[in-house]
């Protein structure tokens, strides 16, 4: 029989310590996108101690194998090891044991937690919201409301509800990442990005794609999901986590130099502020899916 007393503390008080959530942080980041901060800032390092900037240039999806077939594989599971610690943030938010996951992302059914969607309330307390009708509450069968016609709508509402805003960001954070771009080349802070540097097959634009949705969910789930909810947790103040995560964000983005990293803290900003009023994570992984096929896509067809 195991304990439940480890080191004077009750195992259900370790669940929920500010140490576990710190070591989290810390061991999430580590293998995913603060292992690639560290490596950015080293790229970045090697970059300026070679030649200035502007001379320089930073490229995204290689290549990684001369023989179609295997870089096919060699891509396919990239992507999908990539997205592994994506998986275990979200287990463990599971083990937090605080209701669905997905509903505390705003990937569910209704509006994130700020809202009220048809479905808040349900599937927490099966008291909430007893009393005003016949239809009043979740139901008997537990996780929705009375009418299943009603979630259906809040379902439809809210995934064209995301769906218009991640447009609206891609637009907004499009023109404003063409504009730092454009100067960061100008005043030779910002390396060349090369964004395809795969070998052309049939398989080539399928892959882009899946690396833009691989980097959409990779780093809005982390950072806007994951990584703002154990900040919360250890009563970080809102703005201080905006403003933590915005620079988190620029700092995997040095090895294209200094104006991208400007340019992702701003886009940061703006994530963070749209999120803590919403909480929905979906418009933010659209927008970054968009931001990415794009600018991984057009280079390519402009050329050609």
């Amino acid at each position: 029989m195991i304990s439940s007393e480890v080191s004077g503390a009750s195992y259900p008080a370790r669940l929920t310590s500010p140490a576990r959530w710190r070591a989290e942080v810390l061991l999430v980041a580590g293998v995913s996108l603060g292992q690639s901060a560290v490596y950015a800032v080293v790229r970045l390092a090697d970059m300026l101690t070679r030649a200035p900037l502007k001379d320089s240039t930073a490229g995204l999806n290689h290549s990684q194998s001369t023989r179609e077939v295997f870089d096919l594989v060699y891509q396919l599971l990239g992507i999908g090891f990539t997205l592994v610690p994506v998986a275990l943030a979200l287990y463990l938010m599971w083990l937090d044991g605080q209701g669905s996951v997905l509903e505390r992302l705003g990937l569910g059914r209704g509006v994130g937690r700020g809202g009220a969607g048809p479905d808040a309330g349900c599937g927490v307390d099966p008291d909430a919201g007893r009393g005003a009708g016949p239809d009043a509450g979740c139901d008997a069968r537990g996780g929705g409301t009375a009418s299943d016609g009603v979630l259906r709508d809040g379902a439809r509402r809210a995934a064209w509800g995301d769906a218009w805003r991640a447009v609206g960001l891609f637009v907004l954070i499009g023109a404003g990442t063409l504009v730092v771009y454009a100067a960061g080349r100008a005043l030779g802070v910002t390396a060349q990005i090369s964004t395809n540097n795969l070998n052309a097959a049939w398989w080539t634009v399928p892959v882009l794609l899946l690396q833009a949705v691989k980097n959409g969910v990779l780093e809005e789930v982390l950072l806007l999901g994951f990584f703002w909810d154990r900040l919360e947790k250890l009563r970080w103040s809102p703005w201080a986590i905006i403003v933590g995560l915005a620079v988190f964000r620029g700092s995997y983005h040095l090895y294209q130099g200094f104006g991208p990293f400007v340019g992702n803290v701003l886009m940061g900003l703006i994530f963070g502020w749209l999120y803590m009023r919403r909480r929905r994570v979906m418009p933010f992984v659209g927008a970054h899916f968009l931001l990415d096929a794009v600018g991984f896509l057009v280079p390519g067809i402009l050329r050609g």
